[in-house]
């Protein structure tokens, strides 16, 4: 189906902004965006294939809300922010949980090809209301195992843009991608991971269902 956005030139991602995923994850509520990347190359549209790749036995999803940037932000006010979106979508932050553990640092483990679906369409903020209220999902065939609102984002929309952009230049086409809830399959008991067969679904209120499958390569 492809991407549902061009090709951006940055994936910004943002780690434990959820108060329900620190909560899980047993740690403190960052003072501060707990920012990384995903190279842009691991990109894939709904209905593309998620594929794990040898060797890899601990592949979890993360459903996350994905702003899109719609012209270049450079230094940009919170109260100014949102001017500057094109709009929102669903992301599926996919992850080599044992990679992420290992390396030290989570840019790897989080961007091998095929690890970012986005999808399934951008939806202008117009058609959105409060983006800081939104139902959000994951589904592992059929079976819903994060389920969550926006409203407990720690750090804003507005404040990602004006945080980020206060150092590093946002272009039109960039995406930053704001964090999961909790329910991710790592921290299951016992944990959970995708294996080939599977469908994941990420599904946010007004935005839709984006819709993967999963294959063993």
């Amino acid at each position: 189906m492809g991407l549902p956005i061009q090709m951006p030139g940055k994936v910004i991602a943002i780690g434990l902004n959820y108060k329900d995923h620190a909560a899980e994850a047993g740690v403190p509520l960052p003072e501060r965006p707990v920012i990384f990347t995903k190279w842009n190359t691991s990109l894939i549209g709904p209905d593309e294939t998620i594929i794990i790749h040898k060797g890899v036995t601990q592949i979890d999803w993360e459903a996350e809300l994905a702003v899109v940037i719609g012209k270049r932000a450079s230094h940009v006010s919170e109260a100014d922010a949102l001017s500057y979106v094109a709009g929102l979508t669903c992301m599926n932050d996919v992850t080599d949980r044992e990679a992420q553990s290992k390396d030290g640092q989570w840019v790897r483990s989080k961007s091998y090809d095929t690890y970012g679906p986005i999808g399934p369409r951008l939806v202008p903020l117009s058609e959105i209301g409060d983006p800081h209220n939104l139902k959000i999902e994951a589904r592992l065939n059929g079976k819903t195992v994060q389920s969550s609102n926006t409203s407990n984002l720690i750090f804003s929309i507005p404040y990602l843009i004006s945080y980020i952009s206060a150092r590093c230049t946002l272009e039109a086409g960039d995406v930053i991608t704001t964090g999961t809830p909790h329910g991710v399959g790592a921290f299951l008991k016992p944990p959970v991971f995708m294996k080939d067969g599977d469908v994941i679904e990420i599904e946010i209120e007004k935005i839709g269902v984006l819709r993967n499958t999963v294959k063993a390569e």
